[in-house]
């Protein structure tokens, strides 16, 4: 209150004055946020650069422009450009870039150049032009990196000297005419159709030999068993004729001439036995000979 009882207390020129000051001071109250940086100017005439903070100016004396130096992006506007096959595409682009900080390129983005943006887009659509007249519709589609690399190439170089700093160059479509697009997708679709055909015929071809392999497979498993069987046929052959050959020849000569004698003795035969003979000898002898019948 002590303020406002002075205040009031002052001469009416000086009130004036004093109110006359405090809305020239708060007109000219600037604030600079991060993202930007600014140039002041005094009666059309550069004065000084100005960073991030608190600025003030002289109203209707000084101006100040602010400047954006983060990263923007302009759109390069759909364009019909004629390729090299003499077909009519529709091309758009994106361009990313930003006002380099430092205090000569935020002068040369403003005194340099009318417009920088405008100027970037035009520059844009001009160099498209300029490649994807060189190429093939069908080249054009398939080297997109190519034509990005080419088209940020140039914008570097032209917008270098504007304080701009090109980040990345972006194709969003390259567009045939109608007719043009109907044909390649009826192409493509063929091809898929075409693919797709291999692929069944080699899954049919690929079952088809599984069949086979298992078939032979199950044969030779049955000609392998066989074997082994045969095999093992033969074996127990060889071990029971060298189990006979061995244990069983003696006992089976014995065993003749026991049957001989039975033989005998059931048809009542005679059988003389030399006095020098054993009998073992004698029916030994009688082995496999047919006895005499005696007269009933």
């Amino acid at each position: 209150m002590g303020i406002v009882t002075l205040f009031m207390a002052l001469p009416g020129g000086l009130k004036m004055f004093i109110i006359l000051a405090g809305i020239i001071f708060f007109a000219g109250i600037r604030v600079i946020r991060p993202t930007h940086c600014g140039l002041k100017e005094r009666l059309g005439k550069y004065k000084k650069f100005c960073k991030p903070g608190f600025h003030w100016i002289i109203p209707f004396i000084d101006k100040l422009t602010k400047v954006n130096i983060t990263e923007q992006m302009v759109d390069a506007e759909p364009q019909e450009i004629i390729t090299n096959d003499n077909l009519n595409a529709r091309v758009d682009a994106q361009v990313y870039f930003r006002v380099k900080p430092s205090e000569a390129d935020v002068k040369a983005s403003q005194y340099a150049v009318h417009n920088y943006q405008r100027q970037i887009v035009n520059l844009a659509r001009t160099t498209l032009r300029n490649i994807i007249g060189t190429l093939t519709l069908k080249s054009a589609n398939s080297e997109r990196d190519k034509i990005n690399t080419e088209l940020m190439k140039t914008l570097e170089k032209e917008t270098h000297k504007w304080g701009i700093e090109v980040v990345r160059t972006e194709l969003k479509e390259i567009d045939p005419p109608k007719d043009v697009q109907d044909t390649m997708n009826k192409v493509v679709k063929a091809e898929n159709e075409k693919i797709a055909a291999k692929d069944f015929a080699l899954a049919k071809q690929t079952e088809a030999d599984g069949i086979r392999m298992a078939h032979i497979k199950e044969a030779e498993g049955s000609r392998q068993a066989r074997i082994l069987e045969a095999q093992g046929e033969a074996e127990a052959i060889k071990l029971v004729n060298e189990a006979a050959n061995k244990y069983f020849v003696g006992n089976a000569q014995a065993l003749k001439k026991l049957e001989t004698v039975e033989r005998s003795l059931m048809n009542n035969a005679k059988i003389v036995v030399p006095t020098d003979s054993e009998l073992v000898n004698v029916i030994g002898d009688l082995s496999g000979v047919l006895p005499l019948k005696g007269k009933k």
